[in-house]
């Protein structure tokens, strides 16, 4: 076997500092690709003497994702608001609720409503936002002033609304078109026949008709 001979001479006569460099050189690329077959690369120096890392993508992921999900990890859930709860709660003043909350969450963080809350005149369900004021009013209350969060706006035009069945004759005089007369027969009436049912009912009431009627309607209820 002339040539394994051959090569076996040759392989004599290399220098032992020759074949050990050989050896590091295979030693260090068997390293470097099993690593790059579980799927990271260590860092090296770039030209600016920073460290470069490459991150290569596992088997079946996509790496155009990579973008999305750094940005999904960077959002934080909505923080908390501060309104002012006020009117007939039990601890009227600014208190702290979740994002997302409602008026019904206000009231609760405000401890609860007040014996004589009338709670048909806020919309419990709706939402709040931060800096808001929510007033809760009493029953026969007549509110007046800026419109309080929760509450219809067809229940609020002129700053304006009045519970025909439990306002007094004082009360029922701010609505619009109703005197000192037409507030007395609203009680009286009250009184004979019970609780309206309805803000139309008011038509059974002597001294008011349609026209005066559709003057009422968006300032009061029942």
């Amino acid at each position: 076997m002339p040539d394994m001979e051959r090569w076996r001479d040759r392989a004599d006569r290399l220098p032992i500092g020759a074949i050990a460099a050989v050896l590091v050189v295979v030693v260090v690329a068997v390293v470097v690709v099993t690593t790059m077959l579980s799927g990271k690369v260590g860092s090296w120096s770039g030209a600016d003497g920073a460290d470069v890392a490459l991150s290569l993508p596992k088997a079946g992921e996509d790496a155009s994702t990579d973008g999305a999900a750094a940005a999904a990890t960077t959002t934080t859930a909505g923080g908390s608001l501060h309104v002012h709860a006020a009117g007939a709660v039990m601890a009227p003043g600014v208190v702290e609720v979740p994002a997302g909350s409602r008026v019904t969450d206000v009231v609760a963080a405000a401890g609860g409503a007040a014996a004589d809350a009338d709670l048909n005149g806020v919309n419990l369900a709706a939402p709040v936002a931060d800096g808001e004021r929510v007033y809760v009013p009493r029953h026969g209350e007549v509110v007046t002033g800026p419109a309080v969060a929760g509450t219809s706006k067809g229940d609020r035009d002129d700053n304006v609304i009045v519970n025909i069945n439990e306002a007094n004759e004082t009360q029922l005089e701010s609505l619009p078109g109703v005197g000192p007369a037409t507030a007395k027969a609203i009680v009286d009436y009250r009184n004979q026949h019970g609780r309206f049912r309805s803000v139309d009912d008011l038509l059974n009431v002597r001294g008011i008709g349609p026209s005066k009627l559709e003057q009422i309607k968006p300032h009061a209820r029942v």
